[in-house]
């Protein structure tokens, strides 16, 4: 992939900026026209319930939310591939798992809630942070080790945080998130501020002990927690139905509702979590189950066609993938152009190429850096770095 080399001052800006922020001038036109008209849409398949009533197929849009959708799933798409290609270019080291055919999941979902409510996920969150806000700058900087990454290039992949956004990251122990994201409800409720936690995991995780632990009390409490299991249909290699006897996971709370819903259709998604998050402040836990799929392997490491076929991947690319299926919206409703859609496409490109460059330029951190925030400040406990030539804790 040929990269940019450096960014214009223009670029530059964007590039600081939360993708929601920029809009393509191509598609001023269209914004500008009809964002205040509303258009209702059926999504692709109806839910599946259990142990509630199902929301309304029927889903009010506008036409500025459409575009948006196509431009923001573009860029996360754009994103992760050039996350490939530096990945494989020995740029980006170490663990690296890629959100490529799941988009629909994190901008429905945004579109539903506010940055008020929490989220946080697994390994596979490069889309999620991007849609909480975070910046491509921040995304390829941390991915690549680097200063300005959002964790200041000390947590790469895995571990992308933005507090600021209720973005509570990146969590690399399989399942281990979902009790912290009961832990987040817990507090909203104590704090009665109206919010909501969801908390992400994967179909790999969904037999985990530590998960139904988790859901009991927050069932036991009424928290509005959000459990969303992201089915991809392959816990790392594993097809669901080789490790669940029952992979109607939306069905697993048993005593606490759930809701199978179409992970690719983003449409679904919103109004998924908009009933999801109603219920949960009102009753308590719910269950989404999201019906996606992954394009690339489980990570980098993982090739992504010794289980499955590429049919079978070309299949889903051709059926369902959830960003031509709101292209097809926008052109059905003559909201843009093709040609509008594959400019912006284009310079979504520039944007993430731009963002590659300017990342590159970002400097290492500090040798000194492996000792700072270890240990929390005020709490009587203190790290002293490498610059001091010794490394000790002064305990209380």
């Amino acid at each position: 992939m040929a990269l940019a080399h450096v960014a214009s001052s223009t670029s530059r800006s964007n590039l600081l900026r939360p993708i929601s922020a920029i809009i393509s001038p191509n598609l001023r036109r269209q914004l500008s026209t009809d964002d205040t008209r509303t258009l209702t849409i059926e999504t692709s398949v109806p839910f599946t319930s259990h142990q509630c009533e199902s929301p309304s197929r029927s889903v009010d849009t506008t036409p500025s939310e459409l575009l948006s959708f196509f431009r923001d799933m573009a860029t996360m798409r754009r994103m992760e591939i050039a996350a490939d290609s530096l990945y494989k270019a020995k740029l980006i080291r170490g663990f690296c798992h890629l959100y490529d055919g799941q988009e629909a999941v994190a901008v429905g979902m945004e579109s539903a809630i506010t940055k008020k409510d929490s989220i946080i996920t697994a390994y596979r969150d490069h889309c999620t942070f991007l849609g909480r806000g975070g910046t491509l700058l921040q995304v390829f900087s941390e991915l690549m080790g680097r200063i300005d990454g959002c964790s200041k290039g000390k947590g790469g992949s895995m571990h992308f945080y933005k507090k600021d956004s209720g973005f509570y990251g990146g969590h690399g122990i399989v399942g281990a998130q979902v009790p912290l994201g009961c832990g987040l409800a817990f507090a909203q409720k104590y704090k009665k501020d109206g919010t909501v936690t969801f908390a992400l995991y994967g179909d790999g995780a969904a037999n985990q002990g530590q998960l139904f632990e988790a859901l009991n009390i927050s069932a036991l409490w009424d928290l509005p927690a959000i459990l969303v299991c992201e089915n991809n249909h392959y816990g790392m290699g594993t097809a669901e139905w080789r490790a669940a006897k029952s992979p109607a996971y939306y069905k697993r709370g048993d005593y606490v509702p759930g809701l199978k819903v179409d992970g690719m259709d983003a449409l679904a998604v919103k109004q998924a979590c908009k009933f999801a998050k109603e219920h949960a402040l009102k009753n308590g836990p719910i269950i989404l189950e999201m019906d996606t799929y992954r394009y690339h392997g489980h990570s980098m490491s993982d090739p992504g066609s010794t289980y499955r076929t590429r049919d079978e991947i070309s299949g889903v690319r051709q059926e369902r993938d959830p960003i031509e299926r709101v292209r097809k919206l926008i052109l059905s409703h003559d909201l843009a152009t093709e040609k509008e859609l594959k400019d912006t496409e284009k310079e979504v490109r520039k944007l993430v190429d731009d963002a590659i460059a300017q990342a590159k330029e970002s400097p290492m951190p500090e040798p000194h850096e492996l000792f700072t925030n270890v240990y929390a400040k005020g709490y009587g406990v203190e790290a002293f770095g490498a610059d001091r030539k010794e490394v000790r804790a002064v305990l209380p």
